[in-house]
């Protein structure tokens, strides 16, 4: 499928939910970070002539993602009238959560805890302007290996490009016309302040990973799979302890 005919199918879709609601919302609420799903989500946000509150959240971040995101929301802000673009400094949050958890000092949770301290932020924003959170998961992340933060990137209501791949994505942004800048960007999560690259997390590119979820025979199958195994706990859902047949 082209990538204009799946914008058109996905701006469609959101506008479709939104009515849906028992309430309908009154703004979609996106948090950008300055990669390519994140704009692509934003834009298509854009694209439904529905408010769309738009956030930059950086907590410590490198200079060039930092400078990609707010470039971003000032392209949005320039080519739609529905835009409310906003810079959302968490750093003094997260400082202080960091602090007051020394005591449970740990890398790899503290770069989740970014995660959940942006999610906490737009689900505030949301509630403040009766909106919905809208994620910007892809396909090889969300389902392909459960690439994202438990509670953080991966707490949302709507899920518009979760059946898209990075690919496709990209194919999209540029249509879109996202910034190059934006498209030619090496993918990073930015949770971390080395600024470490998604492939080098993952151990493989998204073009390898793509490849390696549509054939069984590719030679990095059985390595997708190891990945995909250790997340698994993110994309099943919540165990829950059951009692069948229980009549009091």
């Amino acid at each position: 499928m082209e990538a204009k005919k799946r914008v058109e199918i996905i701006t469609k879709w959101i506008d479709e939910y939104c009515k849906s609601m028992p309430f309908v919302p009154k703004a979609l609420v996106v948090g950008i970070s300055g990669g390519i799903d994140s704009s692509v989500v934003s834009t298509l946000c854009a694209l439904t002539g529905r408010k769309t509150i738009v956030l930059s959240m950086p907590i410590r971040q490198i200079k060039s993602q930092h400078d990609l995101s707010v470039k971003h929301g000032d392209w949005l802000s320039s080519k739609f009238n529905n835009i409310d673009f906003n810079l959302v400094e968490l750093e003094n949050i997260f400082n202080s959560f960091k602090e007051t958890l020394n005591k449970f000092n740990n890398e790899h949770g503290l770069a989740n805890s970014r995660a959940r301290i942006r999610m906490a932020t737009l689900y505030q924003v949301a509630a403040s302007n009766s909106g919905i959170v809208v994620g910007t998961g892809n396909k090889v992340e969300d389902f392909g290996v459960g690439f994202y933060t438990k509670y953080g990137d991966g707490g949302v209501d709507i899920s518009p490009i979760a059946d898209c791949t990075k690919t496709q994505v990209w194919e999209m942004g540029k249509h879109l016309g996202v910034s190059e800048d934006i498209i030619n960007a090496e993918p990073t999560d930015g949770l971390w302040e080395d600024g470490r690259s998604d492939s080098k997390q993952l151990g493989m590119t998204y073009q390898d990973l793509e490849k390696a979820m549509k054939n069984k025979n590719d030679p990095n199958y059985k390595k997708y799979l190891k990945i995909r195994e250790k997340n698994l706990h993110k994309m099943n859902p919540i165990p829950v302890c059951k009692f069948d047949n229980e009549t009091t």
